[in-house]
């Protein structure tokens, strides 16, 4: 039989028995781990990226002393070390699971998520700030033509490392990435605010800084809500409900099964965990039900993508004459969950 057929029927019971289904669960778990690698590889690039960026926004600075510029360099380096946070998280998540931690550390993505949107919004909050102080204090910005190719280089390096960390963070399913990446982006706005007000004060327009300062503020509300309502998602459990149909779909098309009495999926940081009940024939026996369950199992993990593990609990399928015996396993159900 091949290794990965889908739709091995009960015969194969001993089979289970004497080598644990474990091996699907083992290539995800590895895959997990590859995902957790490039999650890890897309932070550190693209923070090299982003230290470049503000390299050459220092040596301009140096250059045409322009305070705003300044600012705009000081901004791009602080909001960069998210990636720790982040990175940090990725890491934590590749520990095995502890008998505290039963389910692994892959949670400590959505707390690295929640450090990422509170950032943006401390972003958002001193954007507003710089451009209500610029309108009540006007400033003229010397050195212009320097200052306009600094926040174009700013506006560039921030987009480039946005649209990566959102390209990988979708492919590894991880909610903090795609954050981060957003995050990058106002950076980016942060540095057109710069590009506009020195095009503005070429143009002898005084007020264009703290307008265009007040506009970018928000865009970058804009980009907060996105981030938020994706970090949001994901600490409460949401997953797609194409997703939910997908994975019961294919339970339904396992050899066996009669139907889907319940199924759970959540996210555990950039993987996910179903939990299904199955509905068989009441009459099998426990190896024939377990064999079915495995299939199941099998199903779950070769066609839902990023499903790691799985937990199939069986029920018996009701007859006419099996109704005093469901009542009965009721019935002790109800006395094991009532407190004595």
């Amino acid at each position: 039989m091949a290794e990965h057929e889908h739709h091995h029927p009960q015969r194969h019971g001993v089979r289970h028995l004497l080598r644990p289904h474990s091996h699907d669960t083992t290539d995800k778990v590895d895959s997990a781990l590859e995902a957790s690698r490039d999650g890890l590889r897309a932070l550190w690039i693209s923070l090299a990226g982003l230290g470049v960026t503000a390299a050459v926004q220092a040596v301009i600075v140096a250059m045409s002393g322009s305070v705003a510029l300044l600012g705009d360099t000081v901004h791009n380096v602080a909001d960069a070390l998210t990636a720790v946070p982040l990175g940090i998280a990725f890491w934590l998540g590749r520990r095995a699971a502890t008998r505290a931690y039963t389910y692994g550390f892959g949670r400590a993505e959505d707390l690295a998520g929640v450090v990422i949107v509170v950032v943006i919004a401390a972003s958002a909050v001193a954007s507003a700030w710089f451009a209500v102080d610029r309108l009540m204090h006007p400033r003229d910005i010397s050195h212009l033509p320097w200052v306009l190719a600094a926040g174009l280089a700013g506006f560039a390096g921030n987009e480039i490392v946005a649209r990566y960390r959102i390209a990988v963070g979708r492919a590894i399913g991880s909610a903090a990435l795609v954050a981060d990446g957003l995050h990058a982006r106002t950076d980016g706005f942060t540095s057109l605010a710069v590009v506009a007000a020195a095009g503005g004060a070429w143009l002898g327009w005084g007020w264009a800084d703290p307008v265009v300062g007040i506009a970018i503020t928000v865009a970058i509300l804009f980009v907060l809500t996105g981030a938020a309502r994706q970090v949001y998602h994901r600490l409460m459990d949401r997953v797609d409900p194409a997703m939910v149909d997908h994975a019961e779909q294919h339970l339904r098309e396992t050899d066996g099964v009669r139907d889907v009495s319940g199924l759970r999926l959540r996210w555990i940081g950039h993987a996910l965990h179903a939990e299904a009940g199955i509905v068989v024939d009441a009459r099998l026996t426990l190896l024939a039900a377990h064999e079915i369950a495995a299939d199941a199992e099998h199903q779950l993990t070769h066609h839902v993508p990023r499903l790691t593990s799985a937990t199939v609990h069986v029920d018996p399928d009701s007859h006419p004459g099996d109704a005093h015996h469901l009542g009965l396993a009721h019935d002790r159900r109800t006395r094991l969950a009532t407190p004595t």
